[in-house]
């Protein structure tokens, strides 16, 4: 079954897009399976940037479908935001499907977001206030609304107007905040909603019946592991599941259907938000990464902390992945420095650790534990093959194969479709 899963190998922003859209052209179905428009893949092609937040890669591919399932939360002005500004560009919306059993974002999720964030004071998570947490919230409290109930736009008022009843009074008394207008909020959504329900389906039986037919089949990743509700660095971590084991249950098909999954390193380390992160940069080092890369949310605009490679996460996102592949993105970023480190363990207090613990506490105390590599110096960019690369860049992708024992199947040296080197086939 030549089924593919894209996974963030760390806090996401690994560079997941480019390469999700690379594969794409490939690809006959795209799935989208977790998170919400709180992640975004920036993609490049023809020179022009498209800042994907919930729309599948693949609608840069005008042969394949789109599908967004049932594990995501679905903010459906958000995704009408997405659908003009791709139409304006000239690009058809006509392959986009979204699962009936998506729960929906609402305006009092975005609401009860920020108030729940600014009430943690200096404990604050780092939300994007996109509503996605109060959303999964509802949904695993059994009282969220989902993509399904719009197709009756009367019930669905019914189910909207009781909803956010109960939401004014928690924002109110629980807050002291400023009430929704029932009524403008009903009235927006029920229009919404008919203009949504031509793209509404029952997306687990489009994606099993393309895996049964043996066509590709690429399950495009959010985020990144260590943001991971379960097995990322909570509480700094998303509502989901963006590891490989959130994607057959968030598109509605057994686990057996995957049958590749590859991991987006980038060459560095990043991450946005609170949290220890055991390899940040506080120097000019660091900064020169930040600006070299480019290293500012896709929604967000945040800048993110950058550090040096951690391969202690990567070994830990290999394993709960099962990475059969890795794609190195972004190697072009280090090409001035003329040392390079890459961490491989943690030091606690004269304790080697090899295996990224649960304890943030225990985390935030750690210092790295560093191989120090000899840099290339020289501008890699316009490499188009493996063998084009310098000894030195070489050198780096092995001691990285070495540490997490999996192969790096692609090498990214730029924004651009080809600047990608393929050294093993991946789809």
């Amino acid at each position: 079954m030549p089924a593919l899963a894209v996974v963030g190998t760390q806090w996401g922003d690994e560079g997941k897009g480019k390469m999700i859209d690379y594969l794409a052209k490939q690809a006959d179905v795209v799935v989208r399976a977790a998170g919400g428009n709180n992640a975004g893949h920036t993609v490049v092609m023809g020179g022009k940037k498209y800042a994907l937040k919930l729309i599948p890669s693949g609608v840069l591919n005008p042969q394949a479908l789109n599908i967004i399932g049932n594990g995501v939360v679905f903010d459906v002005k958000g995704f009408f935001d997405e659908v003009d500004h791709l139409k304006a560009d000239g690009l058809p919306m006509d392959k986009i499907y979204v699962s009936d059993r998506a729960h929906l974002v609402l305006p009092y999720h975005k609401v009860l977001d920020g108030l729940y964030e600014a009430a943690r004071g200096a404990e604050d998570i780092g939300t994007t206030k996109k509503g996605i947490g109060p959303a999964y919230m509802d949904k695993v409290e059994r009282s969220g609304l989902r993509v399904c109930d719009m197709k009756n736009p009367d019930r669905f008022a019914e189910k909207l107007g009781a909803q956010i009843d109960r939401k004014n009074e928690q924002i109110v008394k629980l807050f002291g905040g400023e009430p929704l207008d029932k009524e403008a909020v009903i009235a927006e959504y029920v229009e919404l909603a008919k203009r949504l329900e031509p793209y509404i389906a029952d997306t687990g039986v489009i994606v099993y019946g393309v895996i049964k037919a043996g066509k590709k089949v690429l399950f495009e990743g959010a985020q990144g592991t260590m943001l991971d509700i379960d097995l990322g660095t909570y509480p700094f971590v998303t509502s989901s599941h963006p590891t490989s084991g959130g994607f057959t249950s968030g598109a509605g098909v057994g686990s057996n259907v995957i049958s590749q999954v590859l991991g987006i390193v980038k060459a560095y380390t990043t991450r946005v938000g609170k949290g220890p992160f055991v390899t940040e940069l506080f120097d000019a080092t660091g900064e020169r990464i930040r600006e070299v890369g480019h290293e500012y949310g896709t929604v967000t605009g945040r800048a993110r902390r950058c550090g040096w490679l951690d391969a202690v996460v990567l070994k830990y996102a290999a394993r709960v992945n099962g990475l059969t592949g890795i794609a190195l993105m972004l190697l072009d970023v280090l090409s001035e420095f003329e040392t390079l480190k890459i961490c491989y363990a943690y030091d606690h207090n004269g304790k080697i650790i090899e295996n990224f613990p649960a304890d943030l506490d225990l985390v935030a105390e750690c210092k790295p534990v560093y191989k120090e590599l000899k840099g290339w110096q020289c501008d890699i960019s316009g490499c188009r093959s493996y063998d084009d690369l310098p000894e030195e860049a070489k050198n780096y992708i092995k001691e990285i194969e070495t540490l997490t024992g999996v192969p790096v199947k692609s090498i990214s040296v730029g924004p651009d479709r080809d600047q990608t080197m393929i050294r093993q086939e991946i789809f």
